[in-house]
């Protein structure tokens, strides 16, 4: 098995960029800039005048290293190769032959220049692919940082260094024209100016030199206080605007002509403005970022300033917990470690949202603005809960959040953060209680929290007040929460803690505090997942192994055990019939619950930390250590077979990539790549549909599974045919001329059996009407030496009532060979009924046989003996049958009495 059985790849969800600079092409048909974000192995493409996502790149073999784009193709470095795209998904080239990763690419009219890590620049001929020219640097004299081409500077090309130096290049003669002394320092951006002969240099140390080229004289230069520059770019709408970005997020705009910083974006982005880009003629300025961000700026402020005009986002850090909300699999929430909570679609990226950052002080801080010490921002968060019941009504989201005891509540609704801060007063000096676990009810009236101290509280999540505490001032557990879950009639309390113990409270704590039931586990709790229409929940303990239990009963039902690693999360299907669980051991694991076994495995490159089933059973999502989004399995048995059988512990472990934004892969070819589908179906013995055996069991009778009609009517076959005989005479089919004989059935099929084939030289022919025998006559008499009846009885199931009627009562038609004919018929009906296999078919025909020529077997002593021996068999196989009906009769006597 190479694949899931049961899962298979999708696509990722919250992907917008990287630390790779997002690049802009106008398209003229469109009358529309185009964006292009990196992704990883993948990139996107933008309509700039939406922001809608109008396509999606193949995935590369390796993660893309740079982009660069032309009027007509968009280029990505993968590995050692380059590749040209049309349309943002179609690949027309692909370059190779440099012999270390690529770092820049520079489409240069006809040519594509393209530069790896060892300084190493070759130029190639876009439409043939061909390489034109090559030429090797040495790292140690002058390392290749940037690339760019200085307007209006024919068959040249700007290389800047780490070392601080530039150079000027023809790369039609393949010569150095001119080499620039530099300052001191690497050399990071290079964004040729609108102005003739003039480039804005960006270094490490925070400097943006503008020089002049043709004079090699710097005209001025600035400082960025907050160091390195990353990007660079010109306003070209008539306005003498600079805007450079830094590592902190920030974006600074400098009035050229008064060589100083007009205004200032503070903390346009998490993290460091990776790609600056004005659009051409345009005020508006894209910017892109590693903290998964792409904003459009548009600057129509009185004083020069630039506003958030459209923006896509997704998670800054890894997601912690997902969920699917509502019953239509349509949404998933997600938390993260960069405090914001979010709404991702399984439809389309337009419907993503964002709640907002966790914040002490929701309009404090929106007042405030993104500064870069806010305080007011509160930590990670860590759990989630939500219920869409009263989503309407008031806040319907609850989460807790590292080294805080608050849990905050959010509204679906609304689409932000809450005023209500769940924290009983016992706990409000005191900074060393965190929230550990946590749960709504299925009414969506109260939140339950668990806290690392023991103690479980219940509060009104419309009024945030406190309702009452569980096992009383000493806690319920003797250590941390680790899962709380209440049933759906909101009757029983479920909590289980690092104590090893599983207990259940009254949901309304009654005189005596203590609880209903315990149960002691083996080791202590990692968490709780509950399943409330089937009453079951999944404890997950630190031994690795998963327990279920019965909320009813209150009873351990089933226990997994399996994983070689901590355990992260779990979850059921919608019909509670499998639990998808996954580990740090990088497995995900499908139990069957109620057979108890392992249905399914597979391994993912990156351990998976949270899991969600569709509420309608057409996603799985996971979320992975170190990965940006959400990623999603589709269920293959909604829409394929798929044989479910227990996976034996020494099968070998299937690996499987995650999803990417797209199911396509760029395959390595000996000289090109090509596109194809990245199928995980190819078939296997564990996917091909399952075949049941003709019979199961030695010790059971089988029937044969044909229609009554073929098989209950045969005695009263006459009947039959006069109740059924036309008004008038049956027209000959026309797909069945009436000299091919054909075989009863539904569909017609003729009847190839009496086709002879002559091999032998002899040209005597004989008729088949002139022959004694039937097709099926010769088939008995064929196995009067092999006693193998299998194709005869075959024939027989093939024919309709009518036909098998013909047949025995055409057993004794010829006198001379009718006894051995009948004694040869009734051996076969002796084997069919010792293999118990078609017992209706092996009565019936009985029946009808004792009835044809009951006479003349009493006449011959031969077939009276055997008559005897079938006697004996008939009474076996239905004593066999008695027996079991019988018993299976009493049982459901006795279940209706009681």
């Amino acid at each position: 098995m190479s694949h899931s059985r049961i899962f298979q790849r999708n696509r990722a969800l919250g992907y917008v960029s990287n630390h790779i600079p997002a690049v802009t092409r106008y398209i003229q048909r469109r009358k529309e800039n185009l964006i292009v974000t990196c992704t990883g192995r993948s990139f996107h493409t933008y309509g700039c005048s939406h922001f809608t996502l109008l396509s999606v790149s193949p995935a590369h073999p390796e993660d893309i290293t740079c982009l660069a784009a032309d009027t007509y193709h968009i280029y990505t470095a993968s590995g050692n190769k380059v590749y040209a795209w049309r349309r943002g998904s179609e690949l027309k080239h692909t370059y190779s032959g440099h012999e270390c990763q690529v770092h820049l690419l520079l489409p240069f009219g006809p040519h594509l220049i393209s530069i790896d890590d060892d300084s190493y620049m070759k130029i190639y001929d876009i439409k043939s692919e061909e390489l034109v020219s090559e030429s090797n640097f040495s790292n140690k004299v002058f390392k290749i940082t940037v690339i760019a081409h200085p307007y209006t500077y024919i068959n040249k090309i700007v290389l800047g260094s780490e070392q601080g130096q530039i150079q000027i290049w023809n790369i039609k003669t393949m010569k150095m024209v001119h080499t620039f002394n530099g300052w001191n320092c690497a050399i990071s951006v290079i964004e040729p100016a609108p102005a003739k002969d003039v480039v804005a240099v960006g270094l490490t140390n925070g400097r943006i030199i503008l020089h002049n080229l043709l004079y090699d004289e710097t005209l001025f230069e600035v400082v960025q206080d907050t160091g390195l520059v990353t990007s660079i770019s010109f306003r070209t709408d008539g306005h003498s605007i600079m805007a450079s970005g830094n590592l902190e997020g920030d974006i600074c705009l400098w009035d050229l002509n008064k060589r100083k910083v007009e205004s200032q974006i503070k903390k346009a982005h998490f993290s460091s403005v990776c790609g600056l880009k004005y659009l051409p003629n345009e005020p508006l300025m894209i910017s892109s970022s590693s903290d998964n961000t792409l904003k459009l700026w548009i600057f129509d402020m009185a004083d020069g300033a630039g506003r958030l005009l459209r923006y896509r986002e997704g998670h800054a850090e890894p997601p912690t917990t997902i969920r699917f909300y509502g019953n239509d699999g349509h949404n998933i929430l997600s938390i993260s470690g960069d405090a914001t909570l979010r709404i991702f679609s399984t439809q389309t990226e337009t419907f993503n949202k964002s709640l907002g950052r966790a914040s002490y002080n929701r309009k404090a801080s929106k007042k405030k603005g993104r500064l870069e010490n806010d305080t007011l921002i509160m930590p990670r968060m860590v759990e989630m809960a939500a219920e869409p019941t009263r989503e309407k009504d008031w806040d319907n989201i609850v989460t807790t959040h590292t080294t805080l005891g608050m849990v905050t509540t959010w509204s679906y609704d609304k689409l932000k953060m809450g005023e209500l801060k769940l924290l009983p007063e016992k706990f409000k000096f005191n900074m060393n209680v965190v929230a550990s676990a946590v749960t709504l009810t299925q009414c969506g009236n109260f939140a339950l929290v668990g806290y690392n101290t023991g103690h479980v509280e219940k509060f009104n999540i419309q009024s945030g007040q406190h309702r009452c505490s569980y096992g009383g001032e000493k806690g319920a557990h003797d250590g941390a929460v680790k899962g709380i879950s209440v049933d759906s009639l909101n009757v029983i309390v479920i909590t289980g803690g690092k104590d090893a113990k599983v207990k259940f409270w009254h949901f309304k704590p009654m005189k005596d505090i203590r609880p209903i039931k315990i149960i002691n586990m083996e080791e202590p709790v990692e968490w709780i997942r509950a399943h409330r229409e089937n009453s079951l929940i999944a404890v997950g303990l630190q031994n690795f192994t998963i327990s279920i239990i019965d909320i009813d009963t209150k009873r351990i039902v089933r226990k997994f055990e399996g994983h070689t690693g901590r355990l992260t999360d779990a979850t059921f299907s919608p019909d509670a019939r499998w639990l998808v669980s996954g580990a740090m051991d990088r497995t995900i694991r499908i139990w069957d619950i109620p057979s108890a076994q392992l249905i399914d495995i597979f391994q993912v490159p990156d351990a998976c930390i949270s899991l969600s089933f569709s509420p309608t059973g057409e996603f799985l999502a996971s979320t992975h250590v170190c990965n940006l989004g959400i990623h999603l399995w589709s269920n293959r048995t909604l829409y394929s077979h798929v044989s479910l059988k227990a996976i034996k512990s020494e099968d070998k472990i299937p690996s499987i990539s995650l999803p990417g934004s797209t199911v396509d892969i760029i395959e390595e070819t000996d000289e090109h790549a090509v596109m194809q589908i990245d199928d995980d179906s190819e078939d296997d013995e564990d996917s091909k549909e399952y075949i049941s055996p003709i019979q199961l069991s030695s010790k059971l009778i089988t029937l044969s599974g044909l229609a009554a009609s073929r098989w209950l009517n045969l005695l009263d076959i006459d009947l039959v045919k006069k109740r059924n005989k036309p008004k008038e005479a049956p027209k000959v089919p026309k797909a069945a001329p009436f000299f091919l004989p054909t075989v009863a059935g539904l569909q017609t099929k003729f009847d190839f059996s009496d086709v002879q084939n002559n091999k032998d030289n002899s040209k005597l022919l004989i008729h088949p009407d002139f022959q004694n025998l039937t097709p099926f006559g010769r088939l008995l008499q064929k196995s009067v030496e092999s006693n193998n009846f299998t194709e005869a009885v075959a024939k027989l199931k093939e024919m309709g009532p009518s036909a098998v009627d013909a047949e025995i009562q055409t057993l004794a038609f010829d006198l001379q060979i009718a006894t051995p004919m009948l004694l040869q018929f009734m051996k076969l009906l002796k084997s069919m009924l010792k293999s118990k296999v078609d017992f209706e078919l092996a009565q019936s025909y009985l029946a009808l046989f004792l009835k044809q020529h009951g006479t003349m077997i009493t006449e011959e002593q031969e077939l009276a003996d055997y008559l005897e021996e079938l006697e004996k068999v008939q009474l076996k196989s239905w004593n066999v049958l008695s027996e079991k009906l019988s018993y299976n009769l009493s049982v459901v006597q006795h279940l209706k009495r009681t």
